[in-house]
Parts: C-alpha cells; structure tokens; sequence
C-alpha cells in the first residue's frame, strides 16, 4: 500500500474541503470552529506530556477522542452527517464527565474565591485548556448563529463541561502536589 502524501497541494489557493467533498475559503466560520477544536486538543496532548507517568491518561484520551468526533462533524455539513456514519458525542460521555468532576471535586477544599490560573506546570496546563475550550464554547455559539443547525447536537454541553473539567483537574494536580492556590485579589488603590 502506497503511503499517502503529506501535502495534496489542493488547499494552496486558500480552500480546503469538506468531508462530503464541497470546497470552502479557509477563512469560513467553520474552518475556524474546528481548527479551534484541534488546538484545543493539542494543548490537551501538552497538558498530558507534563503530568507524571505514573497519573492515569485514559480519560483524557477519551476526551481528546471525543474532540476530533466532534472536529469531523464540524468538518461535514449537517446533512451529509449520516451518509459518513460520523461518530456523535453521546449524553452518557457528558455525564462520564460530570463523575469525573465530582469525584476530584469531593476531594478539594471549598471554593470561597475565584483563582488566579497557575500552579506547577501541569495544573497551568489544563488552566489553558480551559480559555480554550470556552473560546471553542464561543466560536460554537458564533457559528451557530451563522448557520442554524450545523452545531452537533450535544456539542455545546460537551464543550461547557469539559471546561469545568479542566478547571477541577488543574485545582486537583496542584492540591494533589500540595501547592497553594492564588486567590484572586482585586487591585485597588
């Protein structure tokens, strides 16, 4: 089997295609939308190289899975969906989210101010993954509103809970590190 190229040459006019085929400007609404999905998903394989080896990975393997079911979707209008059998986000993975939360969040102390995103290295890391995914969040809602219909169905819970997510792992690995949050202080004069 010949390996496939790396480069086709067909996007060097400023176009890319669709999984059903249809041809569109890479400056479309949509292009945005899942190539945000996809950096998301890569500071999610950032946050992962900084965690030590002996933390369990597969969840958030299972959520970068979950990423680039929703970037295919993303990557396919609505209605050619079916044809391609793309995988959808179920509601049982959302709320395999929500255990998740609430069995790192059953150990942390109570939340009594908002903090100041940081700590070791890994808890900063999952911090980014957070502002990403809400600017996923907003970018859906954008191009929801562009074109009604074209966000997969569970995709806006998907992507609010995993931001909740990656806040509770980033107080969790700094609480599991014994590192202190930073309460935020408003700066007066």
């Amino acid at each position: 089997m010949k390996k496939a190229a790396v480069y086709t040459r067909t996007g060097d006019l400023g176009t890319t295609g669709l999984v059903g085929g249809t041809r569109i400007k890479k400056s479309d609404l949509r292009i945005h939308l899942y190539g945000e999905v996809d950096e998301l998903n890569s500071f999610i394989g950032l946050g992962i190289s900084h965690l030590d080896k002996n933390v369990d990975i597969s969840f958030l393997h299972e959520i970068q899975s979950a990423l680039f079911d929703l970037g295919s979707n993303l990557a396919c209008e609505k209605e050619k969906r079916m044809q391609f059998k793309l995988p959808q986000i179920k509601e049982y993975f959302i709320k395999k989210i929500e255990v998740e939360i609430d069995k790192m969040d059953s150990t942390l102390p109570e939340l009594r101010s908002f903090v100041l995103p940081g700590g070791t290295i890994e808890a900063s890391a999952f911090h980014v993954c957070r502002t990403v995914a809400r600017r996923v969040e907003r970018q859906m809602v954008d191009f929801e509103n562009h074109e009604p219909g074209e966000v997969p169905e569970s995709a806006l819970r998907f992507m609010n809970r995993i931001s909740d997510y990656f806040f509770i792992l980033s107080r969790y690995l700094n609480w599991k590190k014994k590192v202190s949050e930073i309460n935020w202080i408003p700066v007066r004069e």
